[in-house]
């Protein structure tokens, strides 16, 4: 019954991160498409910044990881 909990828990910790990371990159973009318009030399933080959220979903499918194997 344990190991039932460890996968629901490992499957939401990815799930939320990954939401989380696809939220933050939809708001980034938007504003990034509207920087990009009035100053596009602004495009390679742009992109930087874009990059960044893709961490939080890294670290999510780690921590699940060690849920499972723990």
């Amino acid at each position: 019954m344990l190991e039932i909990y460890k996968v629901i828990c490992a499957a939401a910790v990815v799930a939320l991160t990954a939401w989380a990371t696809a939220y933050a990159q939809a708001r980034i973009g938007t504003a990034g498409a509207g920087t990009m318009a009035e100053r596009p030399e602004l495009g390679g933080l742009i992109i930087a910044m874009e990059a960044i959220p893709e961490l939080l979903v890294i670290l999510g499918f780690a921590i699940g990881f060690f849920i499972l194997r723990s």
